[in-house]
């Protein structure tokens, strides 16, 4: 056998002793609660959206909803399990987790959404007033008081660096949280260097899997 053989050999048997070292990354999944209780079928002006919100944020979920299957199976896979301090987080996470527990931590809460001071007469469902104040909170900076685009991004990198860290540990890790917070979470995982590789959008109960290596 030639040197250069040999040489090729090592470096294999080296290459995979590197490989075998190298530390296993756990998997990240961000998962939006299930349906809320309260009803979204009404037309309010903005101040009454403004109370509508706060209701939704207090609120829990509609009862006799059945997790499906892809949301329990990423709880079994998951050896970490978090929730934001919201109701509606918290029953999501007992109904997917099981006997497992989980921890609730108000890093993950909702980026808030106070609507734009619009006039009375100016009467639109929740969904709209949803996508309104988004648009004045994300572009405009109306925030009324409450948690800024800025102070929301920070708080999303520090989320991210957490998740990042336990994931970087072997550990495959579910969040059970909110749609718009969840996909600022994503934005700051992916520029860790983490792919998703799974997206089910936004819908109650979906789901968004992250890998990396």
């Amino acid at each position: 056998m030639s040197s250069e053989a040999i040489g090729g050999g090592q470096f294999g048997v080296e290459r995979s002793k590197a490989a075998a070292l190298a530390p296993r990354f756990g998997s990240i999944v961000l998962a939006r609660h299930g349906e809320p209780k309260l009803s979204r079928k009404i037309r309010l002006s903005a101040a009454e959206y403004r109370e509508w919100w706060a209701r939704y944020e207090e609120g829990g979920l509609l009862e006799g909803q059945i997790p499906p299957l892809h949301i329990t199976d990423a709880a079994k896979q998951a050896e970490l399990i978090f929730a934001s301090t919201r109701a509606r987080s918290i029953e999501t996470a007992r109904a997917v987790a099981g006997e497992k527990t989980f921890t609730s931590d108000e890093i993950f809460i909702e980026a808030p959404l106070p609507p734009p001071a619009f006039p009375g007469f100016v009467r639109l469902p929740p969904r709209a007033w949803g996508v309104i104040a988004r648009f004045w909170w994300w572009f405009l900076g109306h925030h009324d008081g409450q948690e800024t685009k800025a102070q929301a991004k920070l708080r999303a990198a520090q989320a991210a660096t957490r998740l990042h860290e336990r994931a970087s540990e072997g550990h495959d890790v579910l969040v059970v949280a909110h749609g718009f917070f969840n996909t600022m979470v994503g934005l700051e995982l992916q520029r860790k260097g983490w792919r998703c590789v799974h997206d089910q959008g936004f819908s109650y109960w979906s789901t968004r899997r992250f890998e990396r290596g």
